[in-house]
């Protein structure tokens, strides 16, 4: 493994490295990098979070796919892995058709097997403020929706906020980063940029985002604010970039 993986949990450390050794048996020079992502990456793993993982092949076979399931089935129901199948050639794409997502990967990665297939992965400020547009307009949809479809079983609020927290940090972090500035994580992105927008104080809105990622479950009181303070956020983002050039 061309990363340490020592400041993970034993049971993450072991099970990425079952996969990655079962993925390259199966692909051989085929798999030219297996880049980890995200919390994992920073070693801030939480008990909501899911590991993730980006396999980079020169072509994506479905055979080898298939090969892999039953590793992934596992690895999946062991530690919540979610992989990602891309091709060399859809890297460039991928980076600007998803450029908050691959605007975190580049902040937030370990190379696990191969090359830094990313290290010239350059996102353009318009491919990346056209996604945050449309990442933050789907947050709201996502949030509207699930708030619907759960708001009579008021303890699954609980995890439409886990799920949320990710992406919104994800959010703060580029937004940040678009304006020059860099923080150690997406955790303090999202703290930094709530705190500056105009609007309610959000004190206790990153006080419950923390808490239900830490698996902590709201009262069903609490969680309904902070559904409407995180729809109150999520158009205060909106409106921040808006006002951009």
């Amino acid at each position: 493994m061309e990363a340490r993986l020592d400041d993970l949990p034993s049971q993450v450390r072991s099970t990425l490295e079952d996969f990655i050794a079962a993925a390259v048996k199966v692909s051989g020079s085929n798999l030219r990098s297996a880049i980890l992502f995200g919390s994992a990456a920073e070693g801030r793993l939480r008990p909501t979070s899911d590991v993730n993982l980006v396999l980079v092949f020169g072509t994506v076979h479905l055979p080898e796919l298939e090969q892999l399931r039953v590793h992934l089935s596992f690895a999946h129901a062991a530690i919540r892995l979610e992989v990602m199948f891309l091709e060399e050639t859809e890297i460039e794409l991928a980076g600007q058709a998803f450029a908050v997502k691959f605007t975190d990967i580049l902040a937030r990665h370990r190379i696990l097997h191969g090359t830094d297939v990313f290290a010239s992965l350059k996102i353009t400020r318009e491919a990346t403020l056209n996604r945050l547009r449309q990442v933050l307009l789907n947050l709201a949809l996502r949030l509207r929706e699930r708030y619907a479809f759960v708001g009579a079983r008021e303890e699954q609020l609980n995890g439409v906020i886990a799920d949320i927290s990710g992406p919104l940090r994800a959010c703060a972090a580029t937004i940040l980063g678009l304006e020059g500035e860099h923080v150690s994580s997406p955790r303090e992105a999202l703290q930094t940029l709530a705190r500056r927008l105009p609007g309610r104080d959000r004190t206790e809105l990153l006080a419950s985002i923390s808490e239900v990622r830490q698996e902590h479950e709201l009262e069903p009181v609490v969680a309904n604010a902070t559904i409407d303070s995180l729809l109150e956020l999520l158009r205060a983002m909106y409106l921040h970039i808006g006002t951009w050039s």
